[in-house]
């Protein structure tokens, strides 16, 4: 084995050992890592926002302030929007339980009976009187509930303390991050030894081609189905619906998450509301052609088949990382996963570049086909 093998062997196992002293480090500090894993993504997807203002004559500072408040802007214009509708959802839910109940009863039961041939023993009676009677003793809204049990939460939960912290830690935090953010960078860049440096820089491109496309892909296709499945459920007459269609929105990066998020609740809403199968069968065609929008065009066009990471990939780095940090692990999974899909890919290639690999044993069978071959 030459020192040239030996060098690159050390090097692998070096990094191998950097990689899982960071990954322990992150599982020790998981409690805190929330608000600055929240931070970091945020940040990464706006610093190009930030890059261009400062093109444009204004300090980095001043740059970094208005990025931060824009961002925090639309996160909370949406928030405003789609918590107050999934409460009076909730409450239209709250309201219309016993005649949901006697729908299930008299219409359901009968249907699945009748159609499938299926029998299911349902005591309308008891289900009626146990929710009049549930009703009855919490003879208060959604609303009310919750303004009476967050004091209590708040003076016997450390968790509330601590999401609250988080949460007014991170304004502050992404705006450090997107003021400081070419520094860091380029001074992770001269710590790299001047010899690895240029495959250094070609992996960093790639990791940031890969997470770009990915990040930025996703939350466009994000908002573009959130738009669609919210307009759509509204324009069909469904309560609530663009709510229900935003969550159904934000929750297709997790692939089939959303739409089946979205057509659930929307299927108890339309149920709720609607007396025919009309209005179902309309909140369903909705679903429909967002799925069919989604998979063959929206996210194929937005983050394309090249960035590699299928839905298989997806779901496995979010249950593993969301497994190993909670869910600081879910908001790194996706951006972690394509940084190992890089390094992977880096691997495989100097793999098939090693001589280990490319050179043939003497006096071997494959030898002696490969000459035969030739000839």
């Amino acid at each position: 084995m030459n020192s040239k093998t030996s060098s690159g062997i050390a090097s692998w196992i070096i990094g191998g050992l950097v990689l899982l002293a960071t990954i322990s480090l992150f599982i020790g500090l998981k409690p805190i890592l929330m608000p600055f894993a929240a931070a970091g993504v945020l940040a990464y997807i706006l610093n190009p926002l930030v890059v261009k203002l400062h093109s444009l004559k204004l300090s980095r500072s001043l740059a970094a302030m208005l990025v931060m408040f824009l961002g925090l802007s639309v996160i909370v214009i949406l928030l405003l929007i789609v918590i107050p509708m999934l409460i009076n959802l909730l409450d239209s839910i709250y309201e219309k339980l016993p005649a949901f109940l006697d729908w299930v009863h008299h219409r359901l039961v009968p249907w699945l009976n009748q159609t499938f041939h299926i029998r299911i023993r349902w005591d309308a009676d008891y289900m009626s009187k146990y929710v009049a009677q549930w009703i009855q003793t919490h003879n208060a809204s959604i609303k009310d509930a919750a303004s009476k049990v967050l004091p209590v939460v708040w003076q016997h939960s450390s968790g509330m303390v601590e999401w609250v912290t988080n949460l007014l830690l991170l304004p502050f935090l992404l705006y450090y991050f997107l003021l400081d953010w070419n520094r860091w960078t380029s001074g992770i860049r001269h710590l790299i030894p001047r010899r690895a440096l240029p495959t250094y820089n070609r992996i960093a491109t790639n990791m940031d081609t890969v997470l770009g496309e990915f990040l930025r892909g996703e939350l466009l296709v994000m908002v573009i189905m959130g738009m669609v499945y919210g307009l759509g459920l509204a324009l069909v007459g469904l309560e609530s619906g663009f709510a229900i269609g935003m969550v159904a929105g934000l929750l297709v990066f997790v692939p089939y998450l959303g739409a089946f998020t979205g057509l659930l609740l929307a299927t108890l809403a339309a149920l709720l509301q609607f007396d025919g199968w009309t209005g179902l069968l309309l909140v369903w065609g909705v679903f429909a052609i967002g799925q069919f929008l989604e998979s063959f065009f929206v996210t194929p066009k937005i983050v394309g088949d090249r960035i590699g990471l299928s839905p298989f990939w997806v779901i496995f780095s979010l249950m593993a990382f969301g497994q190993l940090l909670g869910f600081v692990g879910m908001l790194l999974a996706l951006p972690l996963a394509a940084i190992c899909l890089v390094l992977i890919r880096e691997g495989t290639q100097a793999y098939w570049r090693s001589d280990y690999f490319r050179k043939l044993p003497e006096n071997s069978i494959i030898k002696d086909e490969k000459t035969q071959q030739d000839r």
